[in-house]
C-alpha cells in the first residue's frame, strides 16, 4: 500500500494528519472489498486542474477533482488531482468547512476508483451517500 501526497502549481499539500488519512481511506476501500495499491493525490490550484481536464479529458470548464484509474482488480491504483481552490469556493457554496469538504473531495476520488460513478442525477446520490457514510467512519 502507497498512498502519497504532493502539489503541483502553486498549490500547498493541506495539512492533516497522514497516517489517519491512510488509514481511513484503507477502511472506506476495504468497505467496498478493495485493497490500496498506489494512489497518488496531487493537489493544485484551478489553472492547472484546467489545464489537465483539457489536455485528456477534452473538457473546458473547472473542477474540483480529477482520478485517473489504474485499477487492476480489486486493487485500487490511481493519480487524483484535486483543485484546493475549487475546494474552497465550493465549501462557502456549500456552507461547510474547508476540512469538510476537503474531505469528501479526497474520499470521492477513493469511491471512484471502487467502481462508484456520478455521471447520472441517480449515480449522483449514490456516491453523495456513500461519501457520507465513508466520512461517517472518519475519526475527529
Amino acid at each position: 500500500m502507497a498512498i502519497s501526497y504532493c502539489a503541483e502549481g502553486t498549490a500547498k499539500v493541506p495539512s492533516f494528519k497522514k497516517r489517519e488519512m491512510n488509514s481511513w481511506i484503507k477502511t472506506v476501500a476495504d468497505a467496498h472489498g478493495k485493497k490500496i495499491g498506489e494512489i497518488a493525490y496531487i493537489f493544485c490550484d484551478d489553472n492547472h486542474i484546467l489545464q489537465i481536464n483539457k489536455e485528456y479529458l477534452n473538457h473546458d470548464f473547472f473542477t474540483d477533482i480529477i482520478t485517473f484509474d489504474y485499477t487492476e482488480g480489486s486493487i485500487i491504483s490511481g493519480d487524483i488531482f484535486i483543485s484546493l481552490e475549487t475546494v474552497q469556493s465550493n465549501a462557502v457554496q456549500f456552507n461547510v468547512s474547508y476540512e469538510e469538504e476537503l474531505n469528501r473531495v479526497i474520499i470521492h476520488g477513493i469511491l471512484h476508483l471502487c467502481g462508484i460513478e456520478d455521471k447520472t442525477p441517480q449515480a449522483r446520490k449514490d456516491m453523495e451517500a456513500n461519501e457520507n457514510q465513508a466520512l461517517s467512519l472518519l475519526k475527529k
